[in-house]
């Protein structure tokens, strides 16, 4: 028999959880055909502003609105305070690993990761042994996502270390709620994620490279407009009042990496860059790239610029290497993981790849470097035809799959025509990472808008909402 998920807004039928009594006498007061006339206005925002997102192997990246809901999702202090915790360990934990298997790898001396997920891994880069980012950052920008199945327990799903994208649609989300329903807010002492750029400013700021000499000056890089983040590239430069480059504005000159301005080249010592690793420097990987900077690697192991978040973090990634990140947290920490990981099988394992098999229906089946719900099996959604081709994709390649189990994850209410109706969640706060610590009260909220649905990413018909952290 199915278990019943979590409600993070009701404990029964007509009883309301703490966090949500403000919204929930609220909402009672409100005109239901209002609030469906108001998601058409917070509709009709989002195309105006052009925020959207392109959706791949679609008539050629067909440009989409990410549906929004405006019911938000609710959180009190002390429950934001938990996952904090555990999200910062988290993050510490996976920035000493890097520096580790760069390093000395005495997490694979110590048998406690095997030297094979390192070392073959495809994200793995040998050019980064050795080197040291400046201040000892690798990963200054994370996405930590995260799953909540009961009152206390919550699971992390994924840490994305590389280029994690969704930060754009947490602040327009915000804005646009504050201009709709601004005596909700009134009501409701909700903590703000509207600063997030100035932060970022802050924080990339703060790791500067030893070439930089007075106020550093930062440039966000992206491969631009067709890549399906190009909104978010464009929409944090200007934010943050930064330059947004692509790389046939820059070349090296004189050992660093210079961008072309209206007063000549100009030295950028922090690269915010929004471009995979394969096609960062075509001198070092990808020769045909026309996306990344020619000389870069170079420039950036002299001291010259500051890449965020560094090349080669993308094993931090990997899936393979998620299984291990209990005893990862626990040999750089010392301390047992404060959140858990979903239970996780490894293919590449014999005994496992059997169990996996046998066991296709009720497991979710995804690849270790894959991404945004595409290469994945929702057993429990697939048909039998679909598992038994995925089958003999794990039976081909079992290194190259994790599995886990089907979880039952929280819901929280969306509008509908007939009023509130649950749909599961997950969540991604944002962690930014220099001087010190910083995470974003709230962060992204992506909704299975499909009742019944728990693919909650936006390329698969996912929607977000926006995500309150209350002060008390």
């Amino acid at each position: 028999m199915p278990v019943k998920p979590f409600d993070e807004m009701l404990l029964g039928e007509d009883s309301v959880r703490e966090p949500y009594r403000r919204f929930f006498d609220w909402f009672g007061e409100q005109d239901p055909e209002s609030l469906v006339q108001k998601a058409r206005e917070a509709e009709s925002v989002f195309r105006r502003t052009g925020i959207t997102f392109a959706v791949y192997g679609e008539e050629e990246a067909a440009e989409r609105l990410i549906p929004f809901d405006l019911v938000p999702r609710i959180m009190a202090r002390a429950e934001w305070e938990k996952l904090e915790k555990g999200i910062e360990q988290r993050v510490k934990a996976l920035n000493a690993f890097l520096d580790d298997i760069y390093h000395g790898q005495e997490i694979v001396k110590a048998g406690k990761v095997p030297e094979r997920l390192i070392k073959g891994n495809e994200a793995y880069l040998p050019e980064m042994e050795g080197f040291r980012p400046p201040g000892g950052v690798y990963t200054h920008i994370i996405g930590t996502d995260i799953v909540r199945v009961g009152e206390d327990q919550f699971y992390v799903l994924e840490d994305n270390a590389r280029t994690p994208s969704g930060v754009s649609y947490m602040i327009e989300n915000r804005e646009t709620m504050m201009q709709m329903f601004p005596e909700l807010f009134a009501r409701n002492r909700v903590r703000p994620v509207e600063t997030y750029p100035q932060t970022l400013r802050r924080s990339l700021e703060a790791v500067a490279p030893p070439a930089c000499d007075g106020v550093p000056t930062i440039a966000v890089l992206t491969p631009g407009i067709h890549n399906s983040a190009y909104y978010e590239h464009a929409f944090l430069a200007d934010q943050m009042g930064v330059e947004l480059i692509e790389g046939s504005d820059v070349r090296e000159i004189d050992g660093r990496i210079q961008m072309r301005t209206t007063k000549g080249y100009q030295p950028i010592d922090v690269l915010y860059r929004r471009v995979d690793d394969a096609y960062l420097d075509p001198k070092v990987f990808r020769p045909e790239s026309l996306l990344g900077i020619p000389g870069i690697m170079g420039v950036y192991k002299s001291g010259g610029i500051t890449i965020a978040n560094a090349p080669g973090t993308g094993i931090a990634d990997d899936k393979a290497i998620y299984s291990y990140m209990p005893e990862i947290v626990e040999f750089y920490t010392g301390e047992k993981a404060l959140l858990e990981n979903v239970p996780t099988h490894r293919c590449a394992e014999a005994d496992t790849l059997a169990y996996v098999l046998d066991n296709l229906h009720e497991l979710v089946v995804k690849e270790v470097h894959g991404s945004g719900g595409y290469g994945m099996l929702v057993g429990p959604a697939a048909s039998k035809a679909e598992r038994e081709t995925f089958a003999a994709k794990l039976r081909q390649r079992p290194g190259n799959y994790i599995a886990q189990p089907t979880l039952a994850l929280s819901t929280v209410p969306i509008l509908v025509e007939k009023g509130l109706a649950p749909r599961h969640v997950d969540l991604r706060p944002f962690v930014l990472v220099s001087d010190k610590i910083r995470i974003v009260p709230g962060g992204l909220t992506r909704v299975a808008l499909k009742e019944g649905s728990l693919v909650v990413n936006s390329s698969q018909g996912g929607g977000t909402k926006d995500t309150w952290v209350l002060r008390d």
